[in-house]
């Protein structure tokens, strides 16, 4: 064995490259199965954060859709599925959302071209599409449609330019030319998810919601008959104003199940259409889905025989069989430790997304019947040495008043060094974004980025995270920028307390609302020496004025409505502390981002150089919310390793030094 040589913390040689962490970039997501056929979304770095669809048959991989189309929807800003294989005569056509100007397409087996389903924007503008299904006649396509008109009413808010319908497209493309061939089913409401027709065609199950609820906070399970080909007689089965009910899946004609937190976490219910009580199938105290940031996944689905696969835990979500006849949850042997809710099934066959601490996300495929588990398709082609990925321990410790605050802590790991005797390492919290989000401890290359050159990671679910229950998120109510400031210090402070990270040389870093928590962080503590906020709010009234329709009252339950609550959303705005700024700060933004406008980031580093703090100020040309170039991931992270080195005094190998403004 070669002896490991013995080198600071944060200069330790590493064979994990920001280009590797940006090939790792790809994201592969909604997967669908029918029969011997897999379908999944494929989004990809190197062609721009391009998305296609890939194929699956007999063992045959094949990209249906070749650049420059381009499957993304923005529904919500945040998209989702965005593509739906239909069985026709002449075989099975895609459709799918063209992201450059968002309109269905349909793609025939064998045709070289797609052809458009919907109107060009110029007839209809600012159409969107997401979350389709088939119609039971199997002629349409219904789903969820979102209508932006060119400009506002003046002094209107930001959802007055904005409606949403579930309607009706014809598949033969009719309404391509014809915008009155789409039919409205279902409207009224600000937001709708899952329209499901029942089994025979009878009904229709969707989920609504109105402004200012997020679909974590209180939503409906509405039920309508189908009459020629249209809604009647809607009527809400499960819900409400404080209650979370999502996911709806038919068992039969007279009867659905829904996932509701009505008990304080997403459980099943079983609800039926004639004034039945919900029953609730497994009442327990976990999680079977998360948040509805993203429409058309499912955290479970029908297996042939009438159980359900399903997804559920404490944090991390295991797969497992529940039989709704004996009332048992069975988990199945799989190497994945953690599932995403996004779940298809067909006979006795599931596929979905999972990933472990040593295994890649991958879209997987389990047969019940023999329980073979296949990874079909994996995010990182090739594995580093195992030797280099940090083995991650979960740790549930103490934050203010007894608070329990969960995370995942990374210690810096690598064969070939080791640190000189009785030196402590450098640790960066990572904050995710959401805020009600969910880090997991899935295999992350960026984090190995770091820990494989001993810098530490914590990453932390701050009160407010998804996966522990609605009392745990509902703690970030009004307690934005105190609650989730909270929780970070008390996880970084729990590593010097414990004798892990050295105090000196603390660092934070997130995105979107990760990035709001770092900014607020470093404008209230002296605890971290170091921040890097990608694409953060820093200025809440302006974030408020200029969000996207989706969150534009969120920051109503984080912060409290507008008009009332002004002067919290000016005390909590990082912006407005930036003189109390305590560290150097690392601001990375994308300039076509639609969530968090670029102005949050280039009026934080105005007020950084009237302080006089050290910072850096990186822009990055076509680039949305969330980084998907993988030139742009690697500037980013060669930059934010550099700005380590310099901030919290280590010499880092392989990345030219960051210029620091100070004026």
């Amino acid at each position: 064995m070669t002896a490991r040589a013995t080198l600071p913390y944060g200069s330790w040689p590493s064979p994990i490259s920001a280009a590797d962490v940006a090939r790792a970039r790809l994201r592969l997501s909604f997967p669908t199965v029918a029969g011997d056929d897999v379908w999944w979304q494929e989004t990809r770095p190197e062609e721009g954060g391009r998305t296609t669809v890939i194929h699956l048959k007999g063992g045959h991989r094949t990209e249906v859709l070749q650049a420059p189309w381009d499957a993304r929807t923005r529904v919500h800003e945040y998209g989702g599925r965005s593509y739906l294989p239909v069985r026709t005569a002449d075989g099975v056509s895609l459709v799918f959302s063209n992201y450059e100007d968002q309109r269905l397409h349909r793609l025939d087996e064998g045709d070289p071209k797609p052809y458009p389903l919907t109107p060009e924007p110029a007839v209809q503008a600012g159409l969107r599409y997401a979350d389709y299904v088939l119609s039971p006649d199997g002629t349409e396509i219904w789903c969820v449609c979102e209508g932006h008109i060119a400009e506002p009413p003046e002094g209107g808010d930001t959802a007055a330019g904005i409606r949403r319908a579930i309607v009706a497209v014809p598949l033969d493309g009719s309404a391509a030319d014809d915008a009155g061939a789409i039919r409205e089913l279902v409207t009224g409401a600000h937001f709708y998810a899952s329209p499901a027709p029942s089994p025979s065609g009878g009904h229709l199950a969707w989920v609504q919601w109105n402004h200012p609820r997020m679909p974590w906070d209180g939503t409906e399970l509405r039920v309508a008959a189908i009459e020629d080909g249209t809604t009647v007689a809607p009527r809400t089965v499960k819900g409400g104003l404080t209650e979370s009910a999502v996911a709806p899946l038919w068992r039969d004609d007279e009867s659905l199940y829904v996932i509701s937190d009505w008990p304080g976490w997403w459980n099943i219910y079983q609800v039926g259409l004639h004034g039945e009580s919900p029953q609730a199938l497994y009442p327990a105290e976990e999680e079977f889905t998360g948040a509805l940031w993203q429409l058309g996944g499912m955290p479970y689905a029908l297996l042939e025989d009438g159980r359900l696969a399903v997804l559920h835990g404490e944090g991390d979500m295991r797969l497992g069989i529940y039989d709704p006849e004996t009332l048992d949850l069975v988990d199945l042997e799989v190497p994945y430790e953690d599932w995403h809710p996004q779940l298809s099934a067909d006979g006795t066959t599931i596929v979905g997304i999972a990933g472990g601490p040593d295994l890649p996300t991958s879209v997987v495929r389990v047969d019940t019947t023999t329980g073979r588990v296949e990874g079909l398709r994996r995010e990182l082609a090739e594995l580093p040495d195992v030797a280099y990925l940090s083995k991650p321990r979960t740790e549930r410790l103490e934050g203010p008043f007894g608070r329990p605050v969960h995370a995942y802590v990374f210690p810096p790991t690598n064969p070939e060094a080791a640190a000189p005797e009785g030196e402590l390492p450098p640790y960066v919290v990572f904050v995710h974004g959401g805020p009600t989000g969910r880090v997991s401890k899935d295999l992350d290359l960026e984090r190995c980025y770091f820990t494989s050159r001993g810098i530490g990671v914590i990453d932390v679910n701050y009160g407010g995270s998804t996966g522990y229950g609605r009392a745990y998120r509902e703690r970030l109510r009004r307690q934005w920028g105190v609650v989730d400031v909270e929780d970070a210090m008390a996880a970084a402070q729990a590593l010097v307390d414990g004798g892990i990270a050295d105090p000196a040389r603390l660092a934070i870093r997130g995105g979107s609302a990760g990035g709001w928590t770092t900014l607020a962080a470093a404008t209230q503590t002296g605890l971290f020496k170091a921040a890097t906020s990608y694409f953060g709010i820093s200025d809440l009234q302006s974030f408020a004025a200029a969000t996207h329709d989706f969150e534009s009252h969120y920051l109503f339950g984080l912060i409290g409505p507008l008009p009332g609550f002004e002067r919290a959303y000016e005390e909590r705005s990082p912006l407005n502390r930036a003189d109390r700024t305590a560290c150097p700060v690392l601001l990375l933004q994308g300039l076509n981002d639609p969530v968090v406008p670029p102005d949050q980031s280039e009026r934080f580093a105005v007020a950084l150089a009237a302080k006089k703090m050290p910072y850096a100020y990186l822009t990055f040309e076509g680039e949305s919310h969330g980084f998907r170039r993988a030139d742009t991931v690697i500037r980013c992270l060669e930059a934010e390793l550099a700005f380590y080195g310099q901030t919290l005094g280590f010499e880092p190998r392989g990345v030219a030094p960051i210029d620091l403004t100070v004026a």
